[in-house]
């Protein structure tokens, strides 16, 4: 059944479209320009640096403040060659895309899986989610559920006001945007209580939101928080 449903509906590239040899795969020149993140980065927020600065090496902003989250990790670079990757799943109801991207998520974030007790998305608000109709994050939280058997807490976060999209704001217009934004849900309390927990979004940039989360979590009850993101904007 597979070969007659790739002869009729030939596989395509995640990013471009074209033609390719499997289901769920990346062309050749689209995977020489997805830059996936790996060693070296910083420790902390997972920031790439061009070169290796030692073990444990941080970031100029997290030597000047350590977020509320202690660790986060991206599966790749978002830029002009990522983009496609990410606005496909969150812009064009390819939720399919979800799946592909969880095992992702449990290969590049292994390590922050493995430090977790649950899983926990960035909420959507009310009017956005009726909208878009679903949470990109939650999707992607779902499929790393299912690649990592670490239990999912869908709604263990509620955002309690709308802000504006971030795309084209300052970092400080970001921080002030999302500042108590978030909250841990009053029925999820005894779950998150004690936890670790591991933030999925789809997209990290200034770091605001993650960090606005994860003071809610911590606030709520949450041992600590790690964070773990499709993509990673980087300078």
């Amino acid at each position: 059944m597979s070969y007659l449903l790739d002869f009729f509906f030939p596989p395509q590239c995640l990013s471009c479209n074209a033609v390719v040899a499997a289901q769920g795969t990346l062309c050749l020149p689209c995977w020489q320009k997805v830059q996936f993140i790996t060693d070296p980065y910083c420790q902390c927020c997972g920031h790439p640096f061009d070169f290796a600065l030692g073990e444990q090496a941080l970031c100029g902003e997290c030597l000047r403040e350590r977020p509320p989250f202690v660790r986060a990790r991206a599966v790749f670079r978002y830029d002009e060659h990522s983009r496609a990757l990410v606005t496909k799943l969150k812009y064009a109801d390819q939720t399919q895309l979800a799946a592909i991207y969880g095992t992702w998520l449990a290969r590049f974030g292994k390590e922050l899986v493995s430090a977790s007790d649950i899983i926990v998305p960035v909420p959507l608000h009310y009017w956005r989610f009726l909208g878009r109709r679903y949470n990109q994050s939650a999707l992607l939280a779902q499929s790393l559920h299912k690649n990592s058997a670490l239990p999912v807490i869908p709604d263990g976060l509620k955002r309690i006001r709308h802000t504006q999209p971030q795309p084209g704001l300052t970092y400080r217009q970001r921080q002030d945007n999302v500042k108590g934004a978030f909250a841990g849900n009053p029925k999820r309390l005894g779950a998150l209580k004690g936890k670790s927990v591991l933030l999925i979004d789809d997209v990290m940039t200034t770091a605001a939101t993650a960090s606005e989360c994860a003071k809610a979590l911590i606030k709520a009850g949450a041992l600590n928080v790690n964070v773990l993101t499709l993509a990673r904007k980087a300078g």
